[in-house]
């Protein structure tokens, strides 16, 4: 685990990612709120590539709680069987998309705690959402932000509460919000498990790990 970078190493390297893709987006499709949720939810050990080839077909038909709960546990499960652990997810998809409609009204609650109410809704799901719809600062820390923030000492720490505390303790104020795209996107195409491609990198210059690879 690299020690946190001192704060003017972490304005620069989120200064070169912002100058790089100032306005990143997440890889996940979806049409509203709700279909945010979903996705994000059905992404759990899949890849967002998988869960969008699913998804399209399942928005087309059901974009609303209500028309979830009309395409039925069946219809829900038939959509998305590509997935891994699909039919765990698709009875999450029916019990949240009830929960919405009784507890909310039938609108996406715009709470973290609320969103970890929802079934197959966990923290990294809910910052996700609140970060993608409702434009806050969340950080959703998944593989990639967890192996980033400990190789590069941009977010140190054990495990990925830890990695969240960081990054809301240490990025600068201006670059919360897109922290966790940028950070996404670097791991899943650059900054990757095996053999990072360091030659092709924003910021080796700034990264401390030691086995960089030869450009």
């Amino acid at each position: 685990m690299a020690k946190q970078l001192p704060y003017p190493v972490m304005r620069e390297i989120f200064a070169r990612f912002q100058a790089a893709e100032a306005e990143p987006k997440g890889e996940l499709e979806h049409v509203n709120a709700f279909t945010l949720v979903v996705a994000v939810a059905l992404s759990a050990q899949a890849t967002d590539a998988g869960v969008n080839k699913a998804t399209r077909g399942l928005f087309a038909v059901a974009d609303t709680p209500e028309k979830m709960l009309a395409l039925g546990l069946e219809g829900v499960t038939e959509h998305i069987k590509t997935i891994g652990l699909f039919r765990q997810k698709a009875k999450n998809v029916i019990k949240l998309s009830q929960m919405i409609v009784d507890d909310y009204g039938g609108e996406v609650p715009s709470s973290r705690a609320a969103l970890q109410r929802l079934p197959g809704v966990g923290r990294k799901t809910a910052n996700v959402v609140l970060n993608m719809w409702f434009g806050h600062p969340a950080q959703a820390v998944d593989t990639h932000i967890f192996r980033i923030g400990n190789r590069t000492g941009i977010a140190p720490g054990k495990d990925v509460d830890a990695v969240e505390r960081a990054i809301e303790d240490n990025v600068p104020a201006e670059f919360q919000h897109h922290a966790h795209h940028w950070l996404i996107l670097h791991g899943r195409y650059i900054c990757v498990a095996r053999k990072p491609k360091c030659g092709a990198c924003l910021i080796r210059d700034l990264c401390p790990f030691e086995d960089k690879t030869v450009a």
